[in-house]
């Protein structure tokens, strides 16, 4: 497993340090100074996605453990069940929001950048 562990990343590794290498013999053939914006444009949508799955993650870990813990408090003490049900809903919603921000962040990311374009007139795209 160690060794399955270690050639994935050395392969990842290999294709992260060849696209810069790649690009650069591509600019030579066509003329142009280097082809950009293929590499950003991936990274932002990897992290678009990674964000929005561990916002998820988070969020499901939480609504997991606040409904746990009102079940366990309805099962010890009855009368208390319309105060437990309406703070966990509340803590629901608080926790929601946490998923709510990462989609928004990923948003920006994807369709609203205010970076990329400077980013891409830095490094001559």
């Amino acid at each position: 497993m160690k060794k399955w562990w270690l050639l994935s990343v050395m392969a990842l590794l290999a294709l992260v340090m060849a696209h810069p290498a790649l690009a650069q013999e591509v600019a030579k053939a066509t003329g142009d100074k280097m082809v950009t914006g293929f590499g950003i444009y991936s990274a932002i949508i990897l992290a678009a996605g990674i964000g929005v799955g561990l916002g998820a993650l988070g969020c499901g870990i939480g609504i997991g453990q606040a409904t746990a813990g009102a079940c366990e408090g309805i099962a010890r003490n009855p009368e208390l069940a319309g105060k437990l049900t309406v703070t966990m809903i509340l803590g629901i919603a608080l926790v929601e929001t946490q998923v709510i921000y990462a989609l928004v962040i990923a948003l920006i990311l994807l369709y609203a950048n205010p970076v990329l374009p400077k980013f891409l007139q830095f490094i001559g795209g």
